[in-house]
């Protein structure tokens, strides 16, 4: 059959679909196949040193062991899938536990909710026993406040210095970095100082290398021209002191409405990014501050507040396919008792309940934040205390041990047609989603809620899903 259009034409458009679609693949290269952690600690430069991960798993576990004891404790308190149908007395929870122990297959066969309950708990200890930190932020920022210039330039080389000894101890996080004062006209000279005294010192201990993964944040964005004049401070560094080009990376700190929207109304994030010169890396919302500028009351600050949804779509519409990670912030309220034992003298039965009150509620309501923004689609977020830690990995190991069944199957069927589109039960899947479901495995290993074994069900081998890539296994398979 004769064709109709002019073939001059169509080289003609082609031509120039072929400049559109090259540029827009440039600054959308798609989702990072890189590890991203499920949370950043941030804590005080002051207080950091080399061991400060493993100070934080062990006050981690002890604080677990004091009030989350058993798998059974874990389920009501978070309210896990059928909690409801656990027992609540201590006489008839003690069997569980002593099946648990002794035969977890049995529980499984027995008892699917409580082993549901069982394999979160225990995959929480063994994460805080094997990696309790992830992502830690040396904070010389607002978990550091204003101190003396003397101080903080003090500060900035210990804090150096404690880094390159964990560097040479592996006992640092797989993800760092430190977060400086924002570049405004009042504290732009402290920030510059702070983060040339830290690299600078980092540098000369560890002969010109940094850690793996190691970033610089910057808070409270406002203009283009912040992120910018960071990337000059970067260049003049790398330059200095032997580091190659492009070595250190941008965190943007979201905490500002203008850095959602700028002073003529126009979505402000692509132009943030865009002036980092490809070095952001990632994009951290800031809830409190966000909200505070935003006119929301201290009462009604929340990281649920309908305006902070508003800016999370609107960083992840930004941000989609750039490859820049996002992450959420932290929920404020900190799971610690309010008595504590002084001069020995042991806390009252009374006072023991209260602690255990107030625990609760903030573990419930650390839980349900968390959850909240893996629903939203963020998978990431902030941890300020030891305390959150094991809520963090117990939100994040139910919400993928929820969905771990479904989306195998799922990823299953539609393997085994070839990656057509397919119809399971009522959900329909396209390719968009099979490399979704890919992701959600990823993930889920990469943290620990996840075992490598429990891929089996997806159809996939353990090799299939290191390649990250759904269009690569596809190809794979059809070669």
């Amino acid at each position: 059959m004769k064709l109709s259009l002019n073939p001059a034409i169509v080289e003609s458009v082609s031509a120039q679909l072929k400049t559109a679609n090259s540029q827009f693949n440039l600054s959308h290269p798609g989702e990072s196949d890189d590890r991203q952690p499920v949370h950043t600690v941030y804590g005080g430069a002051h207080l950091f040193q080399s061991g400060s991960a493993e100070k934080l798993g062990r006050a981690a576990l002890a604080h677990l062991a004091e009030y989350i004891p058993n798998f059974v404790v874990l389920a009501k308190i978070m309210s896990l899938e059928g909690h409801k149908s656990l027992p609540e007395e201590k006489r008839d929870i003690e069997p569980l536990l002593k099946l648990a122990e002794e035969n977890p297959d049995q529980l499984k066969q027995d008892n699917p909710t409580a082993f549901f309950a069982y394999t979160i708990y225990t995959r929480v200890l063994s994460k805080l026993n094997r990696e309790p930190v992830e992502d830690f932020r040396i904070d010389f920022e607002d978990g550091y406040g204003n101190r003396p210039d003397e101080e903080e330039d003090t500060h900035s080389v210990i804090a150096a210095d404690e880094v390159a000894k964990g560097m040479a101890e592996n006992s640092l996080p797989p993800f760092i970095g430190i977060r400086i004062k924002p570049l405004t006209e009042e504290l732009k000279h402290r920030a510059i100082r702070t983060l040339d005294l830290f690299v600078t010192a980092l540098l000369k201990k560890t002969k010109g290398e940094l850690p793996r993964n190691f970033v610089v944040t910057l808070p409270k964005v406002t203009v283009p021209e912040q992120v910018s004049a960071l990337v000059r401070l970067f260049d003049s560094l790398e330059t200095n002191t032997g580091l190659s080009p492009g070595s250190l990376k941008i965190e943007l700190m979201i905490e500002t409405p203008q850095s959602i929207l700028d002073s003529d109304g126009n979505t402000a994030i692509p132009a943030l990014v865009a002036a980092s010169q490809n070095r952001c890396v990632a994009a951290h919302f800031g809830v409190y501050d966000y909200t505070a500028s935003s006119n929301i009351t201290a009462a009604y600050q929340s990281m649920t507040h309908p305006i902070c949804d508003f800016a999370r779509h609107m960083m992840q519409v930004a941000l989609a396919g750039t490859g820049i990670k996002i992450s959420d912030g932290a929920t404020n309220i900190v799971p610690i008792p309010i008595h504590r034992s002084a001069d020995g003298q042991p806390l009252s039965e009374k006072q023991k309940e209260e602690n255990r009150k107030v625990v609760y509620h903030a573990w419930k309501l650390n839980y349900d934040d968390i959850r909240h923004s893996l629903k939203h689609g963020y998978y990431q977020g902030w941890d300020l205390h030891p305390s959150q830690l094991p809520v963090r990995y117990a939100a994040v190991y139910s919400f993928f041990l929820e969905g771990l069944e479904a989306a195998s199957y799922r990823l299953k069927s539609f393997m085994e047609k070839a990656a057509r589109a397919t119809l399971v039960g009522d959900i329909f899947d396209d390719a968009a989603t099979g490399q979704a479901l890919l992701n959600f495995f990823l993930k889920g290993i990469a943290c620990g809620a996840i075992t490598e074994d429990e891929t089996k069900a997806t159809g996939l081998t353990v090799d299939e899903i290191r390649t990250r890539s759904f269009n690569k296994i596809l190809q794979r398979r059809r070669t």
